[in-house]
């Protein structure tokens, strides 16, 4: 937050007047507000609208939006007084686009970043919604900044070029260590250094071939709901990780690195069934009894833990509890198994495109900031579960750009994509998208097969026959370990050590 916004990014793009140093050349208001143009006491110039009685009273510019093209926007935002969370929309033909979030302040600048796309070529109107309608909402540096998909994708390479290779040195050299001449050395690349991996469920046990299938392609899973509370603890007292020890087993015996899904769930909704119905002090102890059991049991079997999932959205434990007890509940799971176990929140709508914003890029580190001023001060993971309707590109690069700032570990963990007519395009794009940033140290899908479906989108048929989905993960694990990338190699000596 600054006492002065940054200069817009690309010179504002395509928005006009982007520092509103022309007054309000561009803008007008939207719907029923005041909308002034203002300068403060350094020189500063910049848009308000005032008087705003519903949340999308705010001001506009009005825009022509190509659908080839994939649109940046960021903008400097401020607030008259209380807090107050703001979303950029473009309103267009068919529907309003939610292209980012923040949280604006009193007294200093907020950037918001985000990005669109559109279905039609057409016009769109931006403008600024906040249910907080006492405030007055500022806006200055201002940008819209559209690519081709050529520009975008030539700058996924460079990212990938940067960030995930590179360069190697061999040297061959004799027993004693000396130069050998016009040698031949052959390299392939067995394995990829980049985590990818998808969901199992306890279907994989006794299928010969959907271990194969598996068992071929990833070295790292999670289960999709084998180590959730109301499966291990169906009955009250009643704890049987029978089914989760096997599937453990089976993972650890093919080299299969596991993450741990889940400790504690905050959605109502799945909570064992005989959990609802406690009193407060019952839930308590039921829940540490819980936390303890399965942490202690799997201690250092796994690389993360979910250890409240889905506490953005939902709230089960802090209506019943207190509204700091997630942070209770991680500093419990660092206790027992934080020194090999890096516990994660995990969350929905994070870097996909959503319209409620409840666990946005500024929520998520807020939440975070939540936990360190709760005196959580132990390790601490960022899981984006990435469950995509459409893709949205600019907007998953600047979310994650967003929650890099927080410097913590960040994978995306339950990436899947709606059926639909462009399903397999669209996880070739996310999974590009994703893997060239810079900042995401792992990528688990959410496919896990069964005979009635998977839960979003498959990778097999029933025969573990590839579906189009299957074959772009094939095509990104090929890349991964360049497997049609082996070299021979011929060394040259030019008499130097």
């Amino acid at each position: 937050c600054l006492a002065k916004p940054l200069k817009p990014q690309y010179d504002g793009g395509v928005i006009v007047n982007p520092e509103l140093n022309e007054g309000l050349k561009g803008w007008t208001k939207f719907e029923d507000s005041t909308v002034e143009h203002r300068e403060s006491d350094d020189g500063n110039k910049y848009i308000v609208a005032s008087a705003r009685k519903q949340p999308f009273h705010s001001f506009s510019q009005k825009f022509n939006l190509e659908k080839e093209k994939l649109y940046t926007f960021s903008a400097w935002l401020q607030v008259s007084n209380e807090d107050a969370y703001i979303a950029a929309i473009f309103k267009t033909n068919t529907s309003n686009v939610y292209a980012g979030w923040i949280t604006a302040h009193k007294g200093c600048w907020s950037m918001v970043k985000g990005g669109l796309v559109v279905n039609v070529s057409g016009p769109a109107e931006l403008y600024f919604e906040s249910n907080n309608t006492k405030v007055d909402i500022w806006a200055d540096s201002i940008s819209l900044q559209p690519f081709t998909n050529e520009e975008w994708k030539s700058h996924q390479d460079q990212s990938i070029e940067k960030f995930r290779k590179s360069k190697v040195k061999f040297q061959a050299v004799d027993q004693h260590g000396q130069p050998v001449p016009n040698a031949t050395v052959s390299i392939k690349q067995n394995n990829a250094d980049f985590p990818f991996g998808t969901a199992i469920n306890q279907n994989i046990l006794q299928n010969g071939a959907y271990q194969n299938w598996f068992f071929s392609r990833f070295k790292y899973t999670v289960f999709e709901n084998e180590l959730k509370w109301a499966e291990t603890e169906y009955n009250r007292g009643v704890v049987d990780y029978s089914v989760p020890d096997a599937l453990i087993n089976l993972a650890k015996s093919h080299g299969v690195t596991i993450r741990g899904h889940n400790v504690l769930w905050d959605s109502p909704k799945y909570q064992p069934r005989w959990v609802p119905g406690l009193s407060s002090n019952d839930l308590a102890a039921a829940a540490q009894k819980r936390l303890i059991s399965v942490m202690t049991k799997y201690k250092g079997r796994f690389i993360h833990w979910d250890v409240v999932n889905e506490n953005m959205h939902w709230n089960f434990f802090e209506s019943r509890l207190g509204p700091n007890i997630s942070t209770v509940y991680y500093k419990y799971a660092n206790k027992i198994d934080g020194s090999r176990t890096t516990p994660f929140l995990n969350e929905f709508h994070t870097i996909e495109e959503s319209s409620d914003g409840v666990a946005s890029p500024s929520k998520y580190l807020q939440k975070i900031d939540e936990m360190r001023r709760g005196r959580y001060a132990g390790p601490l993971g960022i899981g984006a579960q990435g469950h995509f309707n459409n893709v949205n590109l600019p907007y998953t690069r600047s979310a994650i750009d967003m929650l890099a700032s927080a410097k913590l570990p960040l994978w995306v963990t339950e990436l899947d994509v709606k059926a639909g007519p462009n399903q397999a395009n669209y996880l070739n794009q996310v999974l590009r998208e994703i893997h060239s940033h810079y900042a995401v140290q792992g990528i688990m899908m959410w496919t896990g097969w069964s005979p009635q479906g998977c839960f979003a989108m498959c990778l097999t048929d029933n025969n573990f026959r590839n579906l189009e989905t299957g074959n772009v993960v094939d095509s990104f694990i090929n890349e991964l370990t360049h497997a049609d990338g082996s070299s021979t190699l011929r060394s040259s000596f030019d008499g130097q050590r």
